[in-house]
């Protein structure tokens, strides 16, 4: 049983979003046409609460994208964005959701960011994302959707470490930083994982 995991086409990463992610639009075609090859379809979708640490603006003395120690993890402090309610938060309105049977809300806890649709980043609390996934007898997950370098990573190497025969498709995501990309997919291809 092969599942696709449409990673967080969210308003606030895609054009005019607070934390936009260059070319992000662009897969959203891609996308809706993937839909049509599998039987099972399940997105992510980042849900912080407003007090979330990994915001800058909620470090006053702090600026965007530097790094902070949040709870003993490595933080990037990001624009204000995906918040509980928001448009910013909202799947775009041309992503088909029609197929999408499950939706797995990440980034709630405001003391630990998420970037995995399986867990938060200190693996302290799991999604119930791998769970629903074995119910289904799902071995093969693909990964698509934003950001390649961030979210669609994680939650490819999670699923990867989980057991699952595991692909990134590289035309269905789009990377924040394109250097950092290339060695991404390469790393991922070392560990077994695919790229198509």
């Amino acid at each position: 049983m092969k599942a696709l995991i449409i990673v967080d086409i969210q308003n606030d990463f895609l054009e005019g979003g607070s934390l936009a992610v260059p070319h992000g639009n662009d897969v959203i075609p891609i996308i809706n046409q993937l839909q049509n090859d599998f039987d099972l379809i399940v997105a992510t979708q980042d849900w912080h609460p407003k007090n979330h640490k990994s915001f800058a603006a909620n470090h006053p003395d702090k600026k965007e994208f530097e790094v902070i120690d949040l709870n003993g993890l490595p933080q990037v402090l990001w624009p204000v964005h995906c918040v509980q309610g928001s448009f910013g938060a909202e799947f775009h309105q041309d992503l088909n959701l029609n197929k999408i049977e499950a939706i797995f809300r990440k980034g709630m806890d405001s003391e630990i960011d998420s970037y995995s649709g399986f867990f938060d980043n200190g693996k302290r609390k799991n999604t119930g994302l791998f769970g629903y996934l074995k119910d289904r007898n799902v071995t093969e997950i693909l990964v698509c959707g934003l950001a390649a370098d961030y979210c669609v990573q994680f939650t490819a190497n999670d699923a990867l470490n989980l057991g699952f025969k595991t692909t990134i498709i590289d035309n269905a995501t789009k990377p924040i930083n394109g250097g950092n990309w290339e060695r991404i997919k390469s790393e991922f291809i070392s560990k077994k994982g695919q790229i198509i």
